[in-house]
């Protein structure tokens, strides 16, 4: 049988030749690599996804001493093959954008205001992709400057353009959304699996019953981290409420295990489906869970440990924010007690005045006088 491409890919018989391409709709078509198994191919399917390869030309020979031969450069390079082939294919992605619009240029020739106004401006109204271009552009730098094609880093003092970042569910959203899915259906199993464990849709979509019968064990597909955490009674609720007909805990109407493109389909159905805006995000009940850790008081350690990250950077900003949130409460309760402690007790007419009488006075001044020393007799 023939092999299933990837979206938006069409197979096409031309004088006894099969030929691929990609195009969207009605729109122009883009050639690809006949064997849909090769790197050339995934390469130019991810560089045409870019949506970059349509309008320039691809660069057949990358000169020496360019952009593009620096790219050939680290994708040979042990840091690249060390990554993980989800992170792989993101690079390459960006990878080929880069290559495509700027890979005729000279590394020795990048400045400041060049990687600017050439690179990052015309972005500027693709937040992400401008975001993306600078992070992927600096480790290019660097495999340079260890190359020794530069000597100094051009994009020192370019501030990193700012993206929507995937943000936590608030607590009213978690409730919608258990509201519209309850415990037994499927969309509320997939919620409990990212909610109490943490798991990227890359992760979710084809976890075992095995892993979480062991304790959600599993292991992150992006940064190969294993992670062993207990199953929470939330967890162990929808678990007990779900059929096991599948080595898969999620599965298909047919019965099959999901597609991560399929999963995350069928992850924004049920949150449409719910009623919610679009910034609630798959991804974001994996910010979730470090939220509402960091507020049940889990150390910076506790929280690296539950969601897999490799530093304590990304745990220790959960809770700094719940230490923030905590300090906030407590400054508002410290600032009633004084507001009530500082309430007059009494009345302020003639308060702390002291009558002046006669007999006061002389005996203030016999308490003045040297012992010894007898008050005059008044006149």
């Amino acid at each position: 049988m023939p092999r299933k491409l990837p979206p938006n890919v069409e197979r096409n018989q031309v004088k006894g030749h099969t030929y691929l391409s990609f195009r969207i709709g009605k729109g122009p078509r883009i050639r690809l690599p006949s064997d849909p198994a090769s790197q050339e191919f995934r390469e130019a399917y991810a560089a045409a996804m870019a949506g970059e390869i349509a309008v320039k030309p691809t660069i057949k020979k990358d000169a020496p001493g360019t952009i593009g031969a620096l790219i050939a450069s680290y994708k040979a390079s042990g840091k690249f093959a060390g990554l993980s082939e989800t992170s792989k294919t993101g690079y390459m992605s960006r990878l080929e954008a880069i290559r495509v619009g700027h890979g005729h240029r000279a590394v020795t020739g990048l400045t400041k205001d060049r990687i600017e106004s050439f690179i990052l401006d015309p972005l500027a109204d693709r937040p992400g992709a401008a975001l993306d271009t600078i992070k992927k552009l600096r480790i290019l730098i660097k495999h340079a400057i260890n190359k020794g094609w530069l000597k100094y880093d051009p994009s020192t003092g370019i501030k990193r353009p700012k993206g929507k970042e995937i943000r936590a569910w608030t607590d009213a959203e978690l409730a919608a959304y258990e509201r519209r899915w309850p415990i037994g259906k499927k969309q509320r199993t997939a919620y409990a699996l990212m909610l109490n464990m943490g798991t990227a849709r890359v992760d979710t979509h084809l976890l075992t019953w095995n892993q979480v019968d062991d304790g959600a064990c599993y292991r992150r597909h992006k940064t190969g981290v294993a992670v062993d955490m207990a199953v929470s009674e939330d967890l162990q609720k929808a678990l007990e409420a779900t059929p096991r007909n599948h080595v898969c805990v999620i599965t298909t109407v047919f019965g099959k295990p999901f597609t991560v493109d399929g999963f995350s389909g069928f992850m924004r159905d049920a949150i449409r489906a719910a009623g919610l805006p679009l910034g609630c995000q798959p991804h974001g009940l994996r910010k979730t869970l470090g939220r509402m850790l960091a507020d049940a008081g889990a150390t910076s350690h506790d929280i690296m440990a539950a969601l897999g990250h490799t530093t304590l950077a990304e745990a220790e900003r959960y809770t700094r924010e719940a230490d923030r949130r905590r300090g906030g409460t407590r400054a508002v309760v410290k600032l009633n007690e004084h507001r009530a402690n500082s309430s007059p007790q009494t009345a302020p007419k003639r308060l702390g005045k002291l009558v002046k009488r006669k007999e006061n006075r002389m005996i203030g001044k016999r308490l003045a006088l040297p012992s010894g020393i007898e008050p005059l007799s008044p006149q």
